[in-house]
């Protein structure tokens, strides 16, 4: 079970790590947890804890730590955003959300996306809040460009883990010198020279680090040649697993000269709308155990409405059969485990 022990900001003091290469931690990792419109309803009117089935409680559990993409803000401020003409959807979880996160023993989460700013600046800095309350730290968004580019650094199993995340859209919710908002990179352009940099940094003062990155379009079924050539780039810089998210399905995975590249993980809790085809109502928790063999383990995930539960049947069949197919294509094997466990190898 984890150590709820977080650092705060990548440049605070605290405990000496322990040796690198002396522990193995098993972290996980989950794709878009949105908490507002119908979950919003839900968290509000029974115990935020029963968005998750128990069986989902019970895995994240297991894990030293879990980390996600938090899709919303959560406060009961603020009014939709006008920055982004035309913007569709808006998402605002209550203050229950954060209780919804803690049920599942969330170590850190990235608001480094293109909800973070729906409901403007004061309900994104009342997350920070809501979330700096809980002790939940968060990565990918300040008050400013310079925290909102800054990883965290948070303990599991004994192991000092850092994460820094960013998002290639929208840029109109990007941070400024002086304005609060979220870590933007223009990935398309070329990898930010801040991102590799604050990497390095983290690597560091870390045993382990996480990049969690929210990027390309959604319903997408596989990784386009930009987010490939970014994923290596950023191992390159020292990460040790690249988390993706945003296209809402969950992609092939790839792998890294340190570990495995999540170019997306799918989503973990929502309310949407499924297409029949793609199956955006099926998603992976990885669970990454760095140093050990498997190193990399994926529990496929249902969907229902405003309620996530592990797969079964045919829909842990159609997740294997996925995940067959968009693995073989970035060089690596995926052996069934169990109905709904798969564990992935490198090439």
């Amino acid at each position: 079970m984890r150590d709820r022990v977080a650092w705060g900001p990548a440049r605070s003091k605290g405990p000496d790590p322990p040796p690198r290469g002396s522990v193995s931690p098993s972290i996980g990792l989950l794709g878009d947890v949105m908490l507002g419109r119908g979950v919003a309803k839900e968290l509000a009117s029974g115990d935020p804890a029963d968005v998750w089935a128990p069986e989902v409680r019970e895995l994240a559990g297991s894990c030293d730590a879990v980390i996600c993409n938090l899709e919303c803000c959560v406060s009961e401020r603020g009014s939709p955003t006008e920055r982004i003409p035309g913007k569709p959807f808006f998402f605002r979880g209550p203050p229950q959300a954060v209780d919804a996160l803690l049920a599942i023993g969330t170590t850190a989460v990235s608001l480094a996306n293109n909800h973070a700013l729906d409901y403007g600046p004061d309900a994104l800095e009342e997350t920070l809040s809501h979330l700096r309350t809980a002790g939940i730290p968060a990565a990918g968004a300040g008050p400013d460009i310079g925290s909102a580019r800054r990883g965290v650094v948070v303990e599991a199993g004994g192991a000092r883990v850092g994460v820094v995340a960013a998002s290639d859209h929208p840029v109109e919710f990007a941070a400024d010198a002086d304005r609060l908002g979220i870590a933007h990179a223009d990935f398309r352009s070329g990898t930010p020279a801040w991102l590799p940099k604050e990497i390095a940094g983290l690597r560091e003062m870390c045993d382990l680090v996480v990049a969690v990155i929210h990027w390309g379009p959604n319903m997408t079924r596989r990784p386009a040649p930009w987010q490939l050539r970014v994923a290596t780039e950023l191992v390159d810089a020292g990460a040790n697993v690249v988390a993706g998210h945003s296209a809402h399905v969950f992609h092939g995975i790839g792998w890294g000269e340190r570990g495995p590249l999540l170019y997306d993980l799918g989503d973990a809790l929502d309310d949407y709308a499924v297409d029949a085809e793609l199956r955006n109502d099926l998603g992976v928790m990885a669970i990454w155990r760095p140093r050990s063999d498997p190193e990399l383990e994926l529990v496929g995930l249902r969907l229902d409405y405003c309620f996530t539960r592990l797969a079964e049947g045919v829909d842990a069949d159609w997740i294997a059969q996925r995940l067959d197919r968009a693995c073989s294509e970035l060089g690596t094997s995926v052996e069934r485990a169990a109905e709904q466990r798969f564990l992935v190898h490198a090439s």
